[in-house]
């Protein structure tokens, strides 16, 4: 079966969807190999990054439109809150086009990386399908009302550019090779940050824009990362103009 792959390095998770003569569309087998992986990278502490990538023309064609209604294991909404939820910060690859609900499963991730020549519709009411709420949530959230509505009730097909403007790609590159160096770039980045605070303000930005911040448990982690090692060695290297070396503790 050409389910997702999860390979780890160090501080780096890479997920590939490896469906491309389906245009990587998810079957019920994907979603929850995708959820298996989401956990698997939540347990391991040592995981700050985690990218989204795909083979083939198309990033993600969304779910199996044949399965709608069938019973499934996990439910595809699920595995999107999921992806929203996971403990490293998220990197979306979208090296082709980005359809249905991969559209969502995009926007759960902290950065979405896109290249030229791509596209992306939100067909459910041309088909006849309502979206989940997290769904629309998320639409409002990252892209703002009068976006949300244009994408969901005209189902219209916008390129890479209106993709940028829009808000839906946080970074937009020229050619596949500044794709890739791009997100090469970003993950590395995101690895050598302090991992206290780093996925501390991650959850409690994703909880502002949901307005569900919880005060209490953000005043706990500032404290933790106040007291931590890493903002010693943090200060320590900022005075002798050195690369911190963090252990997250």
């Amino acid at each position: 079966m050409d389910i997702p792959e999860l390979v780890i390095d160090g501080a780096l998770a890479r997920i590939m969807l490896r469906r491309p003569e389906q245009a990587n569309r998810l079957e019920p087998a994907d979603l929850a190999a995708l959820q298996a992986h989401i956990d698997t990278v939540n347990a391991r502490p040592e995981v700050l990054a985690l990218r989204i990538e795909a083979q083939g023309k198309y990033f993600c064609s969304g779910y199996d439109l044949t399965r709608i209604g069938q019973p499934r294991g996990v439910p595809f909404e699920e595995v999107v809150n999921s992806l929203e939820n996971a403990r490293p910060v998220t990197v979306a690859v979208i090296q082709g086009g980005v359809y249905g609900g991969a559209t969502d499963l995009s926007l759960a991730c902290d950065f979405r990386l896109g290249v030229r020549g791509i596209d992306m519709f939100m067909p459910a009411a041309r088909l006849g399908l309502h979206f989940y709420r997290s769904g629309l949530e998320r639409y409002v959230s990252r892209l703002g009302l009068n976006n949300a509505k244009r994408l969901f009730l005209t189902a219209e097909r916008v390129d890479a550019q209106t993709l940028k403007e829009m808000g839906f790609l946080t970074h937009l590159l020229d050619d596949a090779q500044q794709l890739n160096a791009t997100a090469d770039a970003l993950t590395q980045t995101i690895c050598a940050m302090a991992p206290l605070p780093l996925v501390s303000m991650k959850k409690h930005l994703n909880r502002i824009a949901r307005h569900m911040l919880d005060a209490d448990e953000l005043r706990r982690d500032i404290v933790q990362a106040v007291d931590s090692d890493d903002l010693r060695e943090g200060q320590a290297a900022w005075a002798e103009k050195r690369k911190p070396r963090f252990t997250g503790r």
